[in-house]
């Protein structure tokens, strides 16, 4: 037998033939919706179908569902879909925002872990859709000797659609490992008061900078099918809870900021009122001037950029509205890593 230093690449008292050992850490994963690896065609096509083909987001029995997708949503979506993320794409890194910002986001929480527990805690983020992918980052994590790892889906409430396709992701990737590690997954942080905090400034900042105050500000949220409320999921009472809290926050009445959804898809009802046809409304009310804000993203992206920055702020202006403002999303900004810091540390409690 063999005396190897801790650390050294062996274990101590480990044969010299014995395989190198990492030295151990926690694993930090951070989990986003994804990004296609460009807006042409094929690259949008590849993006759609595995993200469409994912029965968390489309549940309809795959033998009427990919029919109609394969040979005629997907023979003209990536088109359409491809030219608006063209007009939103960080065209110097040649990647999508929602790419940019997650790099960004992960960078910032990676120098706070490292600043208070050196190279203990390994922090990176993966894709549900597109790359890098959450297989490729659960390898790399466990070949960097990862024996712990904490998985955190970057949305701010659950929904079977985004939170729960996450996860299923990731519990399919150490399905594939020999040495699976420890695991955790963060839950939904809602109401966290660090994160209500964080937009709370957010919008105390974007109104500074206004000549005029807005008549409404509208809380716009993912939107999803009626039929997912009714079969259990928590995701409209959660959305309708941190606006609550937002409010309160804030100071606010209740006329002041309104609850709506955004992104329907197909034909069945969806989470009303829809947010497209809610600010027209508020033009046609009187309402000249709206704010709107996207809780339930944590980085801008196509829904944010594309879709309220551009269709819904058309809708309001073309019914009568004079002054749309969309305030960002958190992104990386300093309160935002804090929030997202503070949720990790807490679910870290007892590995750390």
């Amino acid at each position: 037998m063999q005396e190897v230093p801790a650390g050294a690449g062996r274990l101590t008292h480990a044969p010299a033939d014995h395989p190198p050992v990492k030295p151990a850490k926690i694993g930090v994963l951070l989990a986003n919706l994804g990004t296609p690896d460009g807006y042409d065609y094929w690259s949008m096509r590849r993006y759609l179908s595995e993200f469409l083909s994912d029965k968390r987001v489309v549940d309809i029995p795959d033998w009427k569902w990919q029919p109609l997708l394969q040979l005629i949503i997907l023979s003209k979506r990536p088109f359409t879909s491809g030219a608006n993320y063209k007009l939103i794409w960080n065209h110097e890194k040649n990647e999508s925002p929602l790419l940019t910002i997650t790099k960004a986001q992960t960078s910032a929480i990676a120098a706070g872990m490292a600043a208070r527990y050196g190279d203990a805690v390994m922090v990176d983020f993966c894709m549900r859709y597109g790359n890098p992918s959450t297989a490729s980052k659960v390898k790399a994590m466990v070949a960097a000797g990862c024996e712990k790892i904490l998985f955190f889906p970057l949305y701010p409430h659950y929904a079977g659609a985004t939170s729960a396709t996450a996860n299923d992701a990731f519990f399919a990737a150490l399905m594939k490992e020999k040495r699976q590690p420890a695991a955790r997954v963060v839950p939904e942080y809602f109401e966290h008061p660090a994160y209500i905090d964080a937009l709370a400034g957010s919008i105390e900042r974007a109104y500074a900078g206004l000549d005029h105050r807005p008549d409404v500000l509208v809380a716009s949220y993912h939107g999803m099918p009626v039929r997912y409320l009714m079969e259990g999921d928590p995701y409209h009472c959660q959305c309708q809870k941190t606006t609550r809290l937002l409010r309160e926050r804030l100071g606010w009445d209740k006329a002041a900021i309104d609850t709506t959804f955004q992104s329907v898809f197909g034909r069945e009802e969806w989470l009303k009122p829809y947010t497209v046809n809610h600010v027209a409304e508020l033009a046609r009310q009187g309402k000249k001037r709206i704010a709107v804000i996207a809780p339930a993203f944590s980085a801008d992206c196509i829904e944010t950029l594309e879709e309220i920055n551009g269709e819904i702020r058309e809708s309001f202006l073309h019914a009568g509205g004079e002054s749309f403002t969309y305030i960002p999303c958190l992104n990386d900004e300093e309160t935002h890593i804090s929030a997202l810091t503070a949720v990790i540390e807490a679910n870290l409690a007892g590995w750390i």
